[in-house]
């Protein structure tokens, strides 16, 4: 898969991910590899540049000791998710119509 198509369409699944709960990086990372192979590393600068863009903030929480760090979405990213979304439906309208048009 095309490499930018690939990092739209992460951006994307992290913000849909989030938006039924918060989570840490590395669940994060085990929920989005369920459905798209990625390396791991892969995630943490798309997380970066979400927060970056006020799609995303953080908090940390203990656990068995360990500071974790969680990710939320915000408002800002909720509303952008809604405009991913539907960019994607319009998208797969286009690819509908190409496969269509193949037969």
């Amino acid at each position: 898969m095309d490499i930018q198509l690939k990092k739209g369409l992460l951006e994307t699944l992290v913000l849909a991910k989030l938006q039924k709960e918060d989570m840490y990086g590395y669940k994060l990372s085990e929920e989005i590899n369920s459905i798209v192979d990625i390396a791991e590393t892969a995630l943490y600068p798309v997380l970066r540049r979400l927060k970056i863009q006020g799609f995303l903030k953080t908090y940390s929480e203990e656990h068995n000791g360990r500071l974790r760090k969680y990710y939320r979405i915000t408002d800002k990213g909720r509303s952008h998710l809604e405009d991913r979304v539907q960019e994607l439906i319009e998208l797969n309208r286009i690819i509908e119509k190409i496969i269509e048009g193949e037969k």
